[in-house]
């Protein structure tokens, strides 16, 4: 591997983000804008009705949040003038061609100056429903791949897709591309446009006798989770993002466009940087650990052996809440301050809390079907990729006259999560953060 910087890489580069008020793309924004103030231009797409509402919801939603506070005081009074220099708001969506951009100038202007894209546009509930699951998860990937052919000096196209487009799966699972059709249950062939045709079918049938919006919706997200289970993915979410990566692998199958797939698993709270413990609203573990705090969880559905993919385990995660909030942690299968992990996906104890609200149980009921694939997974991702990009940054510092700059760099970029201690991170630095920035 020839010597190589990241920081010189990101100078003079212009970056489009798509769904910049998304959770992952701040951070990227932030962590750009601070690490190499000499990057070009970040064009940021955000779903607005026309330039000024794309600028106001950047600045609200992005600029303006408590996540950009170490840059603002690393700027000053030069902050906002730095950021009008560098940022600009795109008003657009990754479910129409071109993002729906109209300003056919803005366009040819973006062909001539993007170097690299980052995928972030996605909506990430379980139980979405069908119709917009696949027009962003989907065919919002399809877009971006389409628009980035056409810019001519592109070097990167990175999309952040999931580790869970895996499904169910359990041992060992590995790194590797889905192929255009490709289903996780034997026998079936998927074939994307045959999706779109049904979908739009189904919500012709719906309109045609005039079903209310909420039973459409009701309807919608039983569809998707339909669909899902038929080709081996257990939700429209997980099922949507997989076609989504086949979206992207098939359009890019005959171009020479460098592409990378992120999947991610679960995603949490800053761990230093900018500072630790921010976070946007409730991800996927908070619920239990603040539903426990308030000492209304009574019973969490869960196999307490699962090994989350945070590098622990669920009494580890759980032990941590315990301790933040004073209690004494007592591991797994013991009651912990009236909390229970147990081992089946129905239990008497969990009927007895619930027996009394029926709605309730049927609302539980479905968010237990819905994490079940989580709760209960049995699979372990192979992270050799990722291993051998460490190893190549390492290698790459050795016997090399920047060596102590390829140093700074691996800490600015450090992605090892065996440098992390988990417990600590858990009680002293996100529980924290979810109750100072979520919770209030």
């Amino acid at each position: 591997m020839e010597p190589f910087s990241v920081l010189q890489f990101l100078k003079d580069k212009t970056i489009l983000v798509t769904d910049a008020t998304g959770f992952l793309a701040k951070i990227f924004v932030e962590k750009i804008l601070r690490i190499q103030p000499n990057v070009k231009k970040l064009y940021l797409l955000v779903r607005a009705s026309d330039a000024n509402s794309a600028t106001q919801r950047i600045l609200n939603e992005v600029i303006k949040t408590d996540l950009f506070r170490t840059l603002r005081d690393i700027w000053g009074d030069n902050f906002d003038s730095f950021i009008l220099e560098k940022v600009m708001a795109i008003p657009g969506d990754v479910s129409y061609q071109n993002f729906g951009i109209k300003d056919s100038n803005l366009i040819e202007e973006m062909w001539r100056e993007i170097d690299l894209i980052v995928n972030c546009a996605a909506t990430t509930n379980f139980d979405e429903r069908y119709d917009v699951a696949l027009e962003t998860n989907t065919m919002g990937v399809f877009h971006v791949s389409s628009f980035a052919k056409n810019c001519v000096k592109i070097q990167m196209l990175l999309h952040v897709s999931t580790a869970y487009v895996c499904g169910e799966r359990s041992g060992l699972i590995q790194e590797k591309s889905f192929f255009y059709g490709e289903t996780l249950k034997w026998g079936n062939i998927l074939d994307i446009t045959t999706e779109q045709d049904l979908v739009e079918q189904k919500l012709s049938q719906l309109r045609t006798i005039n079903t209310a919006e909420k039973a459409v919706t009701s309807i919608m997200k039983d569809y998707g989770i339909e669909r899902a289970k038929l080709y081996g993915w257990p939700n429209a979410y997980v099922f949507t993002k997989a076609m989504g990566e086949m979206a992207l692998c098939n359009s890019n199958s005959t171009n020479n466009l460098p592409t990378v797939i992120i999947r991610p698993t679960m995603v949490t709270s800053t761990y230093k940087e900018p500072f630790p413990g921010w976070v946007e609203g409730l991800r996927t573990i908070d619920g239990p650990i603040i539903g426990y705090g308030k000492g209304k969880l009574k019973c969490l559905l869960a196999n307490p052996r699962t090994t989350f993919d945070l590098g622990t385990w669920w009494g580890t995660v759980l032990d941590s809440s315990a301790k933040f909030h004073g209690y004494i942690a007592i591991k797994y299968l013991l009651p912990l301050k009236g909390l229970k992990l147990v081992n089946s996906i129905f239990c008497r104890r969990f009927e007895s809390i619930y027996r009394d609200y029926d709605r309730k149980i049927k609302f539980v009921i479905r968010l237990v079907k819905l994490y079940k694939p989580y709760m209960f997974f049995e699979g372990i991702f192979d992270d050799t990729n990722l291993e051998e990009l460490r190893s190549a940054i390492r290698e790459n510092g050795n016997g090399n006259s920047n060596a102590s700059n390829i140093s700074v760099e691996l800490d600015v970029f450090n992605f090892d999560p065996q440098s992390i201690d988990w417990e600590d991170y858990f009680t002293n630095i996100h529980i924290p953060g979810v109750l100072r920035y979520v919770v209030k």
